[in-house]
């Protein structure tokens, strides 16, 4: 059964954009299989895990675009729907311009706060360490800023509908990271420093050359100009934007701290065992999320022609896939203790239990994606902004309680708890707006 069968330019569009992004996706699993054990082999296994510590670190910046990007995804893909490519270029200008304000001021002060800080100490290695430990924060910290400016070609693309083509621009840089460690290998003695400067650059690079040759060309007419930055432009970026950022902490805040509130409840070996289930159920949103990328711009063009029967339709389509999706889960939670044993033997040992819960978890969660992504196409996200900040609030309080209660499984059910909410009220506002009778809240 075919999904996606119509002739429909979106649906074809939608089509193209999910059988690419399977293959690019088997193409960066196939690279990081690859990158790990040669990084490794280059350093070691402990500045391995002091360089993943230091990027996730660094990476945590990346929040100061305060929605910017969500937001240019929505004014833009409307923008190009209606073929207004003049407020396109107003957008893209302003985004560059207001991207560059923000995250410079922040880049200067982090790169002279950095050498204050006794990062040997952090991260529990030698002394001797730190002054190299130093230079390369700062060689991550001046790269990543530049790529967060960069990114935003990404984002351009995305808003056009071509969603597998910014994920092979992604896969190009893990390409070209693989080929620069592999020179290091036979060049030059192990290096955190020359390490950290493949990693960095190698992303950097790829987005300059993809930034020149697609503004000059495919994008001319919405490239970015300094004349064209426009302040009203800007308010209407954040002011959409800023909702995303909101809603994008929420997400950030329930999944770093749950392997925290897991330590304290339960101990640090729980934590292991939580991620080892949710890394192998979380397959199964990961696989839905490739469809479901696409999605996003294409609901914003259908929105902004009002093309009512598409949506309905396809909306109907990924509720059929969502049912083909839980016999999936379903079965993949009948094999997990052959699967464990098979992946880590008699390494980590998963409660059958904690995979019950985290199978409900993950059904729920795949769910709320299919509505949240309608929703976010569409712009209307105040009720989801709402439940974010619902969550925010009480979600660590009742995570701590019933983890005291059931350890690790009471973390999880607290996760559970948190998703009704979206689960019952957002396909309520998404067949609303669909029927063209949302008002309130729910046209917000």
């Amino acid at each position: 059964m075919n999904l996606f069968s119509s002739s429909h330019y979106r649906t074809a569009i939608i089509k193209k954009n999910v059988i690419g992004s399977l293959g690019v996706r088997i193409i960066s699993i196939g690279t990081s299989l690859l990158l790990v054990p040669l990084t490794i082999g280059y350093i070691s296994s402990e500045l391995y895990g002091v360089w993943l510590t230091l990027s996730s670190i660094i990476g945590w910046i990346g929040i100061f675009d305060v929605g910017f990007t969500n937001g240019l995804k929505n004014k833009l893909a409307a923008a190009i729907s209606s073929n207004d490519l003049k407020s396109g270029k107003i957008y893209v200008s302003t985004t560059y311009f207001f991207t560059l304000l923000l995250f410079i001021p922040v880049g200067a002060v982090l790169f002279f706060i950095i050498p204050a800080i006794n990062w040997s100490a952090i991260l529990n290695v030698s002394s001797q360490l730190n002054e190299q430990l130093i230079d390369v924060i700062r060689i991550v910290l001046v790269f990543f800023i530049v790529q967060m400016v960069l990114k935003t070609i990404t984002t351009v693309i995305i808003a056009d509908q071509k969603n597998a083509l910014s994920s092979l621009i992604d896969n190009l840089g893990q390409v070209l990271s693989l080929l620069l460690i592999f020179i290091l290998t036979k060049c030059t003695f192990p290096s955190l420093t020359y390490l950290a400067l493949a990693l960095s650059a190698s992303p950097v690079i790829v987005l300059l050359i993809v930034t020149f040759l697609f503004y000059k060309k495919k994008y001319k007419e919405i490239s970015p100009g300094l004349d064209y930055v426009k302040m009203e432009f800007a308010k209407d970026i954040m002011t959409l934007g800023g909702k995303f950022f909101i809603i994008q902490i929420a997400v950030l805040v329930l999944y770093q701290t749950t392997n925290i509130i897991i330590s304290r409840v339960a101990g640090p070996e729980s934590v292991t065992v939580y991620n080892v289930a949710f890394k192998y159920f979380s397959i199964s949103l990961m696989v839905f999320n490739i469809i479901l990328s696409p999605i996003w711009a294409a609901f914003t063009d259908a929105y902004t022609q009002k093309d009512y029967g598409w949506m309905n339709s396809i909306y109907v389509k990924l509720l059929k896939l969502y049912a083909v999706s839980m016999f999936v889960l379903l079965l993949m939670l009948l094999l997990s203790p052959f699967v464990y044993d098979l992946w880590l033997g008699n390494k980590v040992k998963v409660p059958f239990s904690l995979s019950v819960i985290l199978a409900i978890y993950m059904a729920l969660n795949v769910w709320n994606s299919i509505h949240s992504i309608i929703v976010n196409g569409i712009g209307k996200i105040k009720l989801q902004l709402y439940l974010s900040l619902f969550g925010i609030l009480f979600n660590i309080p009742l995570a701590l309680y019933l983890g005291k209660l059931f350890g690790v499984n009471g973390v999880v059910i607290s996760m559970i708890l948190f998703s009704l909410l979206p689960t019952i009220l957002m396909p309520f506002q998404t067949k609303k707006i669909l029927n063209k009778t949302a008002k309130g809240i729910w046209s917000k």
